[in-house]
């Protein structure tokens, strides 16, 4: 079994990474396929993939048999002055991966994004409601799915959201330097999602990559919050409770719209391969323990 994992260096691309070395994750074992895969991971200097040939040559030299695609323009306030650099990370990228796993019969596990959504609402969306998104973002991140769509046969999409991870910069760790750094952190109080650790998402990812199973996936922690909810926690854990301060979007504004509900729900996991994300609350505690004994 040969693996690629585009994004590498990424929150979960360290984290598939980490799970294919282990065999395993906090919520059990990889599937035994995937036992002794060679892996090989690849970012930013390994190729331009928005550019085909070049997509087409790393897919050659690794030559894989199931294609992680971790990689994407994340920023989403960046995307609204930069739509071009947005598109060809967040759409033609998959589109070349898409075009090229079909040429070579791969697998390919694409991530996408709650952004897809316009935040109407008040329950979790489902794999069959429609997306609207409402920033540059989500928009590239929507055509991205319909690429791979339509360019492959044997293709996993998984929208996730919130993701914190070992690797890099996310919530959590702004959130645990704030609350030790300021007497007070306001927290936007009026949107809701699920906070999504990357061990679990990625553990997931990996089950799903055994199977032929394809289709659209929602794949994020269990249970719905708002960002101050999850900041409250995440204080909590820390140790700092009541440092946390309740505000609306209105009085934090930021350069893209952001779904004031994006919280997903995942029928298509309880129909396949079964449903083992853990509670948020739970995940997280995991997490910040992890990150107290190994900083």
């Amino acid at each position: 079994m040969r693996i690629l994992i585009t994004g590498a260096a990424g929150q979960l691309g360290t984290e598939l990474q980490r799970q294919l070395q282990n065999g395993q994750s906090a919520l059990g074992a990889i599937p035994p396929q995937l036992l002794g895969a060679e892996v090989t991971g690849a970012d930013l200097a390994d190729g331009d993939l928005s550019v085909l040939a070049e997509a087409r040559a790393l897919v050659q030299r690794a030559k894989p048999d199931v294609v992680f695609n971790c990689a994407a323009f994340t920023n989403v306030d960046a995307a609204e002055t930069q739509p071009d650099d947005a598109f060809a990370a967040n759409a033609l990228a998959p589109r070349n991966l898409a075009v090229v796993c079909e040429e070579t019969g791969a697998k390919l596990v694409h991530v996408s994004t709650d952004y897809v959504f316009s935040g109407a609402g008040e329950v979790p969306f489902a794999e069959s409601d429609l997306p609207r998104p409402a920033s540059v973002y989500g928009k590239t991140k929507l055509l991205g799915e319909e690429y791979v769509r339509g360019f492959c046969r044997r293709w996993f999409i998984a929208r996730t959201s919130w993701l914190y991870g070992r690797t890099g910069g996310n919530f959590v760790k702004t959130m645990l330097r704030l609350v030790q750094e300021q007497p007070e952190v306001r927290v936007v109080d009026d949107q809701r999602g699920n906070p999504t650790n990357a061990e679990d998402l990625a553990h997931h990812l990996l089950r799903l990559a055994a199977t032929e199973e394809y289709g659209l996936y929602h794949i994020t922690g269990g249970g719905v919050c708002t960002w101050y909810a999850f900041a409250c926690e995440i204080a909590r854990l820390a140790g700092a409770a009541g440092k946390i301060a309740p505000c609306t979007t209105a009085e934090f504004p930021r350069p893209a719209k952001r779904p004031q509900n994006s919280a997903l729900e995942h029928t298509m996991l309880r129909r396949t391969i079964g449903d083992e994300m853990r509670p948020w609350q739970q995940a997280l505690a995991q997490y910040i323990e992890e990150l107290r004994t190994n900083p």
